[in-house]
């Protein structure tokens, strides 16, 4: 139905992936996966969610076996409670959280006030009915309306934690309810030129790796080293990160793990921000980094984009820039399948 309302006739297929919170990354991945082995040559990997009117709880039944199983239980844990987890665990501060949801409000309302997202964004006309008075007035949404360029430690300091009594994890510390659509499209790089298009990035790996769903927070910690290993690379030859900022928690305790650089992740803002629709997510953070890479130029030349799964996972995607696809000159020789000319 969406790609009809779109203007794409019968003739094109079209399919549903889901990988909750890295759907969006996933079918990049199976698009350019494809377009490797030669299914087709162009394809969009898109993701969108309305978190407003999809419940995000399961009211259904599960197999009762569930509890036998206790990382089978624990998937079915509220994501607040694994932030919650996460933080207990690895010693993740509430000052650290908070001070980490401010810097992303702080660099979102940056680069927002500085046209940063202007090539990214497509403006949508859409309708809102006021709550108060019913009425029905148009509008067109262009900029990201969850940011808040005022927020500061002392405010979100005073904020009750949502999930537990005594926990940290608060409203103002977690990505944010919101709605969102993102696309993304790939074709191989002979068709790109022939029809004269732009490249702004070529997409180079991907991984998806298992972790405790009780800290599935924890996922960029484990897929970043296997996507960028996979790309002959080491983190340090990594100029951008874009980490999907879940919840504060997880978000400091991976780039902790990590060792990166603060200044390399996330630098125009993130989820707790920005936003965090569920399948979006992983479509809209390739245009925000390559985006961005496109602006750094050459000096800037390989990025990472990660997101923590519900249930247990984690996922990761390295991209290069597309001004400069050479071949890699700094790194062990990977797959010709993965590089030649035509799969990039």
């Amino acid at each position: 139905m969406a790609a009809f309302y779109a203007g794409f006739p019968e003739t094109v297929p079209v399919r549903t992936v889901n990988r909750q919170c890295s759907s969006g990354l996933q079918a990049v991945a199976d698009v350019a996966a494809a377009i490797r082995a030669g299914f087709y040559d162009i394809g969009i990997g898109a993701g969108l969610e309305s978190m407003t009117t999809n419940p995000m709880g399961w009211d259904g039944s599960v197999n009762p076996k569930v509890k036998m199983f206790e990382q089978a239980q624990n998937c079915l844990l509220p994501m607040g409670i694994t932030s919650e987890n996460v933080a207990q665990r690895f010693g993740v501060s509430r000052k650290e959280q908070d001070q980490a949801a401010v810097e992303s409000h702080r660099r979102a309302a940056a680069a927002t006030a500085s046209g940063k997202f202007k090539d990214e964004i497509v403006p949508v006309t859409t309708k809102i009915v006021d709550p108060k008075t019913g009425e029905e007035k148009s509008v067109t949404i262009s900029v990201d309306d969850g940011i808040r360029p005022g927020t500061t430690v002392s405010d979100l300091g005073r904020l009750k934690p949502v999930f537990k009594k005594d926990g940290s994890t608060t409203a103002g510390n977690s990505s944010q309810v919101s709605d969102g659509a993102a696309a993304v499209l790939l074709m191989k790089r002979s068709v790109a030129l022939q029809k004269g298009l732009p490249i702004l990035g070529v997409f180079r790996t991907f991984a998806a790796v298992g972790v405790d769903p009780a800290i599935m927070g924890v996922g960029p910690a484990a897929a970043i080293p296997v996507a960028v290993k996979a790309a002959g690379l080491e983190l340090d030859d990594i100029d951008l990160f874009e980490i999907n900022e879940a919840f504060a928690s997880q978000f400091v305790y991976c780039r902790n793990n990590l060792g990166l650089d603060p200044e390399k992740i996330n630098v125009n803002g993130g989820a707790m921000a920005i936003g965090h629709p569920l399948g979006s997510t992983g479509a809209r953070c390739v245009a925000t980094l390559l985006h961005e890479m496109k602006k750094r130029g050459r000096d800037c030349r390989f990025g990472v984009i990660s997101m923590c799964i519900g249930t247990g996972m984690g996922a990761a995607a390295v991209f290069e820039s597309g001004d400069c696809a050479d071949e890699l000159c700094n790194a062990r020789k990977v797959d010709d399948l993965l590089l030649s000319k035509d799969a990039r």
